[in-house]
C-alpha cells in the first residue's frame, strides 16, 4: 500500500520501500515502522516452505527509516540521496516472519552534508530481532 507521506520522502518505491509510517523523528530519536505482508517479493524464494525476511532487508528497513527521519526533520535536502556505503555490528537476533510488524529505532551517530553515520535496531514487539551500524554516503545523483 503507497503512503504519499513516506513517498515524498524517500525514493524507494515498492517494491523495495520498507516503511510504512515515521513514528517519532527528532534529535534524539527516529522511531518508523513497516509491516512485512505475505505479498513481499522475497518470500517466494527466502524460502517458500519457513519464509523469513532475509537478513540484509532488515538492515535496508532500518537505514530507510533513518534516512526518512532525516528528511522528515528537514536534516537532508529533498534531492539527496543517500547510499549505504558501508554496515558494522551487525547482529540478529530473531527471524521476522510473514504478517509481523517492525519497528526500527534509530540514533543518528554523526550526520553532516556528504554523510550519515546511525546505530539502529529493529523489533517485533518488544523483541530485539536486529542491531546494526551503518554509514550513508549523501549527494545528488550528478554528484555521486
Amino acid at each position: 500500500m503507497s503512503n504519499p507521506e513516506i513517498e515524498a520522502l524517500l525514493p524507494h518505491r515498492s517494491p523495495f520501500l520498507f516503511v510504512d509510517e515515521i513514528l517519532q523523528a527528532d534529535d534524539k530519536k527516529i522511531i518508523a515502522r513497516h509491516v512485512f505482508t505475505e505479498e513481499e517479493f522475497f518470500f517466494k524464494g527466502h524460502f517458500p516452505e519457513y519464509p523469513v525476511v532475509p537478513g540484509v532487508i532488515l538492515i535496508e528497513t532500518m537505514a530507510q527509516s533513518g534516512g526518512a527521519g532525516l528528511r522528515k526533520q528537514g536534516v537532508l535536502g529533498g534531492d539527496a540521496l543517500f547510499f549505504l556505503a558501508s554496515v558494522d555490528k551487525v547482529k540478529f537476533r530473531r527471524q521476522v516472519r510473514p504478517g509481523e510488524e517492525v519497528r526500527s529505532e534509530i540514533e543518528n551517530l554523526r550526520v553532516s552534508a556528504k554523510m550519515i553515520k546511525q546505530a539502529g535496531k529493529a523489533y517485533v514487539g518488544d523483541e530485539l530481532a536486529a542491531e546494526a551500524e551503518w554509514l550513508c554516503l549523501v549527494g545528488s545523483k550528478d554528484s555521486l
